[in-house]
């Protein structure tokens, strides 16, 4: 019999006033219609939430698609759930690097037709101020040996998957513009399995018009 497997959830969790980059509002979160409220709609002891927020796009852990960064790229609604769910994903560390440069990946063989998740260990800082200066990113070089490879998406635990010092933006701008989604601000990476294969999800909701939001990551391992 085979054995049952387990799923990592990756994401952060979204809240109220949560930051997650600087400078972008919190959510706000709230009742459109109370449980009080509801009341007068339905029968003595039956009663319902609905719910009601507003944020930005890029809010928790989230996807960015092609139209994210190019007037012409595929949208939320556009990408295939083949490039989102179900994917064989690798992890891959840093090696305690601040710069992710090409040498802290493996073969371009091993890492072909696969997500790739970098472990950086950042999100421990997670809704603190450090979270925000000093992360760790991916470098022009490793974005292009990571294309050429042929990746499917590539995700990472950190602030962000450029050095925002850099406003050309090269990681995103080489990667979306070969349709590789990204997922920022994961978390929980430690516990999915070093040096051996797992499944990767992280779904957005399909929305036109929208290059970017959040998913609930996992990995099935």
């Amino acid at each position: 019999m085979a054995s049952q497997q387990e799923l990592v959830d990756l994401s952060h969790v979204v809240e109220h006033g949560l930051i997650t980059y600087k400078g972008l509002p919190a959510p706000i979160i709230c009742d459109y219609l109370s449980r009080e409220a509801s009341r007068k709609h339905y029968a003595p002891g039956t009663e319902f939430q609905i719910g009601k927020i507003e944020m930005v796009a890029n809010t928790g852990t989230y996807l960015d698609s092609p139209f994210h960064r190019y007037a012409g790229g595929k949208d939320l609604s556009q990408l295939e759930l083949s490039q989102l769910a179900n994917l064989p994903a690798i992890k891959v560390g840093s090696k305690g690097r601040q710069a992710i440069d090409a040498s802290c990946f493996p073969g371009k063989a091993e890492l072909a037709g696969k997500a790739i998740l970098v472990e950086t260990g950042w999100s421990r800082h997670w809704n603190t101020p450090q979270y925000y200066e000093g992360h760790p990113f991916l470098t022009e070089d490793a974005a292009k040996f990571l294309s050429d490879a042929g990746v499917v998406l590539v995700g990472i635990d950190s602030h962000n998957i450029d050095d925002v010092q850099d406003l050309r933006r090269p990681v995103h701008s080489i990667l979306l513009g070969h349709e590789i989604p990204i997922v920022e601000h994961m978390t929980n990476l430690s516990a999915l399995p070093g040096g051996q294969l797992f499944r990767f999800f992280a779904v957005p909701v399909k929305v036109k018009g929208f290059g970017t939001f959040p998913v609930r990551a996992f990995a099935s391992v």
